[in-house]
Parts: structure tokens; sequence; C-alpha cells
């Protein structure tokens, strides 16, 4: 088995953004005029180990979605390297990466694909996804009618079947009610004791507890402080 390991060396993100405020590419960048630059990560270092728990708590905008997006794939880092050992399973915001006009079941078959899986195992996992996800009848229907939860228990039902040995939670997961959200903890917890990583932002601060003796506190896309998770939280909650 895969020890899980994220090792990040001064990582960078870098975003462009044309004159209307709109992300934009650096092939774009050299068409469009008045393009602007912002860092969201800027020199971010540190390390995790095997059964490790990291809170990520700062004020909005301060990198920790960003950061959990690099951890992911989803971005790359413009500066620096960033190293991730073990299968990466996420739920990083409300659409998940699902497509509203496929169903339930058929945008769950597409992630396990993309996530790693051979199709016979995506379609073989389906039963535990709708079972995991408890959406009933509603995971034949299009994801277009899904609310916010119902797209979030789907997403994390999917990443699970994936047995990932690293779990990313951003702050989504404060938004499932409070049955679900039991539930990600309980497989938070099973990932942490068999030796995998958790890593979590938000600012449900008791639950962030309840997952990570660290925490790293994220403000203008650097790490501000990396420490013990209550220590790391009182600066931050009683900064004047």
């Amino acid at each position: 088995m895969t020890v899980a390991a994220i090792r990040a060396d001064r990582v960078g993100v870098r975003f462009q953004f044309d004159r209307e405020g709109r992300v934009t590419t650096p092939t774009l960048a050299r068409i469009r005029r008045h393009v602007s630059e912002v860092w969201g990560l800027r020199d971010v270092s540190f390390s995790v180990g095997p059964g490790e728990g990291i809170a990520l708590i700062g004020p909005s905008g301060s990198g920790k979605t960003t950061l959990l997006r690099v951890i992911s794939g989803v971005f790359a880092p413009d500066a620096g390297a960033l190293r991730v050992d073990g299968r990466v399973g996420s739920l990083l915001s409300v659409k998940a990466g699902l497509l509203p006009t496929l169903t339930g079941r058929e945008n769950a078959q597409l992630l396990g694909v993309l996530g790693g899986l051979t199709g016979a195992s995506a379609s073989g996992s389906l039963g535990a996804v709708q079972a995991e996800s408890r959406l009933g009848d509603a995971f034949e229907r299009p994801v277009s009618a899904y609310s916010q939860g119902m797209r979030a228990r789907l997403g994390f039902a999917v990443a699970i079947q994936l047995e990932p040995r690293i779990l990313l939670l951003d702050e989504v997961h404060e938004a499932l009610d409070h049955e679900f959200r039991n539930e990600v903890e309980r497989v938070a917890q099973l990932i942490l004791a068999a030796g995998g990583i958790v890593v979590a932002a938000g600012h449900d601060h008791e639950m962030l507890a309840r997952l990570s003796t660290r925490a790293l506190l994220l403000r203008g896309g650097r790490i501000e402080e990396d420490g013990e998770f209550a220590s790391v939280r009182a600066d931050y909650v009683n900064e004047p």
C-alpha cells in the first residue's frame, strides 16, 4: 500500500484577469490587453505524513481552496514543486465536476472512471454510490434537479469508492445535513486510522478540531502560521 504523503516546496499559483475581471489563460493574455495578475498562493511550503489530519484556516480569499485544488491536481503550480503520494479523494465544490444534464448514476460512473477506476469497477460501484449518497430514486434523475446538498453527497459517495489515501474537504461539507456530515467525519477518521491523510478547510472549527491536530493559517496566499491546531486557531480567532 502506498504511504500517504504531501510535500509542497515554495508552491505558487498565479491567476491572470482581463480588464472585465475574467480569468484568462496565458495564450489569451497575449491577445487581450490590460491583463492583471494575482498570486493565489505564494511560497507555500509544508509537508504532511501518514495518519496526519491538517486543518486549513483563515479568512475568505486567503488561499485555502486554491491550495486544496493544487493538492487534488485541479491546478498545477506556477512556481515551486508539489509531490503527492497516494490516491486522492476530494469534496471541493458543490458541483464536484458533475454534468447537470446527466443523471446521478451517469455522473457517478463518469467520475469513477475519471478518478482512476476501470469501466467495470466504476459500474460495479454504482450500487454502493447510490446507497452511500442516500439519493434514492433521485439517483436516476438529472443532476440539474439536485439541491446543493444532494450534489455534495453524490460527489462524496463517488470519492470514497476510489478508496483514497488522501481525503480533501473544502467548506462545502458544512452545507450538508447533520446526519451526512457525521458520515463524512466517520470516513475521514477511518482514513486517518489506516495511515492516510485528511486536509480540511472551513469555518466550522469544532469539526476541524475533531479531524485535525495541526493547522495551517493562510492569509494573502501565504502560510502565516503552522502548528498545533488549538494554538493556531486561538491566534486566528483572537486577532484584533
